[in-house]
């Protein structure tokens, strides 16, 4: 017979088998006294499993996230998982309340990793979350979009030469995976060097939802949970293809000013020398093509239609197999397609 799990402990709060319960883990407090906390929801499974944690708008201005972990938190496969679950939907409340990327004394959350206990804002905030949650998990996914007025394809970054985010990855099913550094006070950093692995999922634009990368976010999470044992199969949607692995990528950049018009967007499939757009001086004197310098999959681009000479434009993603390619962004299509398996009672 299977020992029954003992209670989760979070920040002093026990969450019992079988429970789920919200626990506020004091974070600070604004300026007008209001205290802050850090939200998170304990889903504990009845049977023992790995803990994972998952986590949204660390980016306080990347909505699409904290929409995910909404539609997780519905799911129906939930209902008898193994081992646990912290859900932490918003990170960064400061930045989240202000439409803001950034803390309210313009630090970039996820530069201040590992964080202190005694330092900036930031880095406070950084080390309950890092303390608290984190270090209580085995893996976890963290959430993201691209910044405003830029949209990502949905992608998985990953560390390379780990073998465990890589099956993770798989699993999840996003049409692209690409190989990303650690980058100095990231939470990625911080987690891998306390033995966490975390996958990052990357889709959509700031300050807006999206129905595709939320979609293929959640069916991604169900999907990683079940391989790692928490989740069985039953509500959790198939994978239509194996996701690419891109090595290397690149942004093509604006070779002038001027009005911007995008002849490509994400998801699609382009050749070394294809016209992406044009870019028009305002009278329509010059007009300047704007040309694929690699092949590969356009990952991400910009939404602003007036740009600067050095503006990031497409994001190509390398790949040196192109019908796998293909084969992997119409699976995605598919999320699209199927009747959703969640939130039937929602149009967004």
């Amino acid at each position: 017979m299977t020992a029954r799990p003992a209670p989760f402990v979070l920040a002093g709060h026990e969450v019992m088998p079988g429970a789920r319960r919200v626990i506020e883990v004091p974070v600070s407090a604004f300026s007008d006294h209001t205290p802050v906390s850090l939200s998170v929801q304990v889903v504990h499974g009845r049977r023992p499993g790995p803990v994972m944690f998952v986590s949204a708008a660390i980016h306080g201005d990347e909505v699409i996230g904290v929409d995910i972990v909404r539609r997780l938190l519905r799911a129906k496969p939930l209902a008898s998982i193994a081992g646990t679950l912290m859900a932490v939907p918003i990170v960064n409340t400061f930045g989240f309340l202000n439409h803001s990327r950034y803390l309210p004394d313009r630090r970039d959350l996820n530069r201040c990793f590992p964080g202190s206990p005694s330092g900036s804002l930031g880095a406070r905030l950084a080390h309950i979350f890092l303390s608290e949650v984190v270090a209580r998990a085995d893996f976890g996914i963290d959430l993201h979009s691209a910044a405003i007025q830029r949209n990502n394809l949905p992608q998985i970054r990953l560390t390379a030469g780990n073998k465990r985010l890589l099956q993770m990855g798989e699993a999840f099913g996003a049409p692209v995976m690409m190989t990303s550094k650690l980058r100095d006070g990231s939470l990625r950093m911080a987690a891998e060097d306390m033995g966490v692995d975390v996958l990052l999922y990357e889709a959509g634009e700031g300050l807006r939802f999206d129905e595709l990368a939320a979609r293929a976010g959640v069916a991604g999470i169900l999907r990683v949970m079940q391989q790692q044992g928490m989740i069985g199969a039953r509500g959790v949607p198939k994978g239509r293809a194996r996701p690419v692995l891109c090595d290397n990528s690149g942004w093509v950049r604006a070779g002038a000013g001027g009005l911007f018009r995008a002849w490509r967007g994400v998801g699609d499939l382009v050749e070394k020398g294809d016209v992406l757009g044009a870019i028009a001086d305002p009278f329509g004197v010059a007009e300047v093509e704007v040309l694929a310098d690699s092949a590969g999959i356009v990952v991400g681009r910009t939404n602003m239609p007036v740009v600067n000479e050095g503006d990031a434009l497409f994001h190509i993603a390398q790949t040196k197999r192109p019908a796998h390619a293909e084969a992997a962004l119409e699976g995605m299509e598919a999320h699209m397609e199927a009747q959703p398996l969640w939130d039937e009672d929602e149009i967004i």
